[in-house]
């Protein structure tokens, strides 16, 4: 006998990725406009452990405020690590002394650090648990392909289900499948480096300090988290790289201690390491026909100023707040006029962020004297100058400019 075809459900928005962004979009849409707005999340990913991630991230106010804003805040507080102070140094690996160039105090307002580290896999546990509560539907399938009509996009899962939605969004992460199959191109360049990432226990306390330490092989960050620990994101050239995540565990310390420093006494590797290759990568739209891209789908940037996952966060609070304010007037969430003015509203940020991070990348990472004194120069200039300082946080922070109401942390 013939097997029946299946009735596509119908949902008014469908998100492609269940990481950070997607689930965060999903709680803030359903959380505004309640259950007879459907959402769906679908990622292949959803339900399976996070227990191999070893990423932390820094979490700027803003994004902060929007997490408090959908009610999920609280359940992370306390594994989050507020960022107090800041300091910023520039020198050769074999320098014997590291002098302060920057330092930035922590607080954005009195009492509000301008960003907390938080290790990955609390996060999404939590932002999973609060999707769960809301009764947002998850879905462990992945967006195999979807053709686009004048008032819908009809969507097939990898398992053959069909689904009819208003809107599909790509949250789907830097190889966006969703983003590929709308033939929407990306610009940009691999940066030859890789991130090593890990997690290190030390004797003393950190008291809330992050340190940059601006090396010519590319920025070597020491991230404070709760305890005695910090995470680490160590940039190399990407075969040097793979070289040190390769080398056996007592050689690898003796590298990271060469870089690490003493200030806070004896170290340990407390974590599993792992390499992952820096990019430059801008979608030459945010927007097609029906569909909108959100976080890595959207954008990547170099890590040297902590701001990816964060610029993801933005665009989740600014196409939210567009999809809101249309289905409260009745309008249709997937309607160019509400994807357009998500696009105006993020496009110029992540511009000016992705060239402000590749230009700080090519001026750091490198060994020439030159550019040395130059970069040095502006630095105690920075630093001589608080107001210059305060905007540099608030800029950082995610405070500045057309601030979304979910980053300012109001209820859509």
């Amino acid at each position: 006998m013939a097997k029946t075809k299946r009735t596509s459900d119908r949902v008014d928005v469908l998100i492609g990725g269940g990481g950070f962004a997607g689930l965060a979009l999903a709680i803030a849409l359903r959380q505004s406009l309640g259950p007879s707005f459907v959402v769906t999340v679908a990622d292949p990913a959803l339900g399976k452990s996070h227990s191999d991630d070893v990423r932390a991230s820094a979490i700027a106010a803003a994004a902060r405020r929007m997490f408090e804003a959908i009610g999920v805040w609280d359940a992370v507080a306390d594994e989050a690590q507020p960022i107090l102070d800041m300091v910023v140094t520039d020198s050769k690996l074999a320098d014997a002394v590291r002098p302060v160039f920057l330092s930035f105090g922590g607080e954005v307002d009195p009492g509000e650090p301008f960003a907390h580290m938080i290790e990955n896999r609390p996060l999404n546990d939590a932002l999973m648990a609060e999707a769960k509560r809301q009764g947002i539907v998850l879905r462990a399938d992945a967006v195999a392909d979807f053709e686009t009509e004048a008032s819908q996009i009809k969507v097939n899962f990898s398992n053959g289900d069909p689904v009819v939605a208003r809107l599909l969004v790509a949250a789907d992460g830097a190889r966006s499948a969703i983003r590929e199959h709308a033939g929407i191109q990306s610009f940009g360049w691999a940066y030859g480096q890789s991130g090593i990432v890990t997690t290190v226990a030390h004797e003393r306390d950190h008291q809330g300090r992050a340190d940059e330490h601006f090396l010519p092989a590319g920025p070597f960050a020491i991230l404070p988290l709760k305890g005695r620990r910090s995470s680490i994101v160590w940039t190399e050239a990407a075969a040097e790289a793979d070289r040190i995540v390769a080398l056996p565990d007592e050689e690898f310390h003796a590298e990271l201690e060469r870089r690490f420093g003493l200030r806070l006494g004896d170290i340990k590797v407390a974590g599993p390491r792992r390499a992952y290759p820096l990019s430059l990568s801008i979608a030459r739209s945010f927007v097609g026909e029906r569909l909108a891209l959100v976080g890595d789908a959207a954008h990547v940037i170099h890590p040297i100023a902590g701001q990816g996952l964060n610029m993801g966060l933005r665009d989740v609070a600014a196409l939210a707040e567009a999809i809101v304010d249309a289905a409260r007037l009745g309008l249709d969430p997937g309607d160019a006029f509400v994807l357009e003015r998500y696009q105006r509203w993020r496009r110029f940020d992540t511009m000016s962020m992705g060239v402000a991070t590749d230009g700080l990348n090519r001026l750091f990472s490198n060994s020439s004297d030159a550019l040395r004194i130059v970069r040095d120069v502006g630095l105690g200039l920075v630093e001589r100058a608080p107001a210059l300082k305060g905007l540099f946080m608030r800029e950082a922070a995610g405070l500045t400019g057309d601030v979304p109401k979910l980053l300012r942390g109001e209820a859509l």
